[in-house]
């Protein structure tokens, strides 16, 4: 893999891990009850393709 190729993954990670991030914030200051536990999946399966993401990109 060409390093722009690694720049553009990693950058992708960087992005996909904040969305993560807000995603998380959002649902433990806003939300309650069932929602709040699957916008709390929802993050952290998003956090897991950006560590993916940034795995690969360091590969």
């Amino acid at each position: 893999m060409d390093a722009m190729t690694k720049m553009w993954l990693s950058i992708a990670a960087i992005l996909v891990m904040g969305l993560s991030v807000f995603l998380i914030t959002l649902a433990r200051t806003k939300t309650k009850g069932l929602l709040r536990g699957i916008l709390s999946l929802i993050a952290f399966v998003i956090m897991l393709a950006g560590f993916l993401t940034g795995l690969v990109s360091i590969t």
